[in-house]
């Protein structure tokens, strides 16, 4: 019985490491990249089976126009003046496999955080 299930394993083991990237996508959680802080870049790779898979940078290549890459993470410094950032991404085990897009930088200023005080004053006198 132990045999059998030894081989059961080692069989679905092959399975699921016989399936291949075969394209990769971008799948951005925001419409623009932020100064001055990590913007993670969010890449799927669609598997032989129709199957998606969150890929990283052990399994990418990561180029970028302008600022440096920690993993999927690109910095972009807070002086950065142009309005996008070129990007180009490949698959290590497949080079052939490459995404090239830009990404918009964020130009306008976030706005103020209010302090706590403010937001419990606004708290309370929309209760009242």
């Amino acid at each position: 019985m132990k045999k059998y299930l030894l081989l059961a394993c080692l069989f679905g083991s092959y399975i699921v490491k016989a399936q291949k990237v075969e394209s990769i996508h971008v799948n951005l959680y925001t419409d623009s990249l932020k100064k001055g802080t990590l913007n993670y870049i969010n890449i799927d790779g669609k598997l032989t089976n129709g199957r998606y898979l969150p890929l990283d940078s052990t399994h990418l290549i990561f180029w970028s126009s302008a600022g440096s890459f920690s993993g999927n993470n690109l910095w972009i410094d807070r002086d950065f003046a142009p309005a996008k950032v070129d990007i180009k991404v490949s698959l290590r085990a497949n080079p052939a496999i490459v995404k090239e897009f830009s990404i918009y930088v964020k130009q306008k200023p976030d706005p103020e955080l209010k302090t706590m005080d403010e937001v419990m004053k606004k708290s309370k006198s929309n209760k009242g």
